[in-house]
C-alpha cells in the first residue's frame, strides 16, 4: 500500500476541495476537522455514520419524530409538548403565560377510624371522607406528612353528619380540639388546632349535613420532633345539605 505525505490537498484549479470519488476511510479514532461539508449519499442522508457515535451540533430541526432512549438534558426550552410525564429535578419557574396545570383528579380516601380516633394518612393522599353515623371523632391523627423547612401541608376531610345531627358538636369533642401530628420520620405529639373564632371547629347540628374541614400544617423547620415548631390551622366550609 502506497503512502502520500503532504501538508495540503486542493483541486486542480487551486480554488476548491478535492473530490473523493470513491469515498474515504479513516483509521479508528481519527476525524476530519475544519469548516468543510461532509458529503451525503444518494438517499440524502449522512454517509459513513454507523454504530453509536457522539454528535455535537448547534441546531436540530426535525419534521418528523425524534426518539430518545436515554435522558434529554437541556437548559432553555421555548415550548414542550409532551404526552407523557415531565420531571423537573430543580423545579419549574413560570414567569408568564400559564393557563392551567392539568393532572389526575385527587383521590379521596376514607379516613381510618378506630376507638374514636380518625387517622388521616398523608402518604395515601390529602382528601378524606368520614361518616359520623356511630363514629364520633374524639381525636384527629394526621400522619406521614412531609417535614420540609417552612412548608405548609393541607389535609381535608369531608364529614357526613349522623342521622340525629349530634356528632362532634360541642367544644369538648370539637373537630379541632384534639389533634395528633405524626410527621414522616418523627415521633407523634398532641396539639390543638388554631381557629378563626372560638376555641374549636364544630360540625353542623343538622342530620346528614356535610362539612368540609381543612387542616393546614405549618412547619418552621426548627426540628421535626418538637410540637412547638408546628402550627395547625383549622377551617370549615359547612352546613351543606340536599
Amino acid at each position: 500500500m502506497s503512502e502520500i505525505r503532504v501538508n495540503k490537498v486542493i483541486d486542480e484549479a487551486g480554488t476548491g476541495a478535492v473530490e473523493l470519488t470513491q469515498g474515504a476511510t479513516l483509521p479508528s479514532g481519527k476525524t476530519i476537522t475544519g469548516s468543510g461539508t461532509i458529503a451525503v449519499n444518494s438517499s440524502g442522508t449522512a454517509a459513513g455514520l454507523s454504530g453509536t457515535p457522539d454528535i455535537s451540533v448547534g441546531t436540530i430541526s426535525a419534521s418528523g419524530n425524534v426518539t430518545i432512549g436515554g435522558t434529554l438534558t437541556y437548559n432553555d426550552v421555548t415550548n414542550i409538548d409532551s404526552v407523557g410525564l415531565i420531571t423537573a429535578r430543580n423545579g419549574i419557574h413560570v414567569t408568564s403565560g400559564i393557563t392551567s396545570i392539568k393532572g389526575a383528579a385527587e383521590k379521596v380516601n376514607a379516613g381510618s377510624y378506630a376507638g374514636g380516633i380518625l387517622t388521616l394518612d398523608a402518604a395515601t393522599g390529602t382528601v378524606f371522607t368520614h361518616d359520623l353515623q356511630g363514629q364520633t371523632v374524639g381525636l384527629v391523627s394526621i400522619t406521614n406528612f412531609p417535614v420540609v423547612t417552612n412548608s405548609f401541608h393541607t389535609v381535608t376531610v369531608i364529614y357526613n353528619q349522623n342521622s340525629a345531627g349530634t356528632g362532634n358538636t360541642t367544644a369538648a369533642t370539637g373537630i379541632s380540639t384534639n389533634i395528633t401530628l405524626n410527621p414522616a420520620g418523627a415521633s407523634g405529639f398532641s396539639t390543638t388546632g388554631l381557629c378563626g373564632t372560638g376555641t374549636t371547629v364544630t360540625l353542623s347540628t343538622t342530620a346528614e349535613d356535610f362539612d368540609i374541614v381543612t387542616y393546614g400544617i405549618h412547619y418552621n423547620g426548627s426540628g421535626s420532633g418538637a410540637v412547638g415548631n408546628y402550627k395547625v390551622f383549622v377551617t370549615k366550609s359547612g352546613d351543606f345539605r340536599y
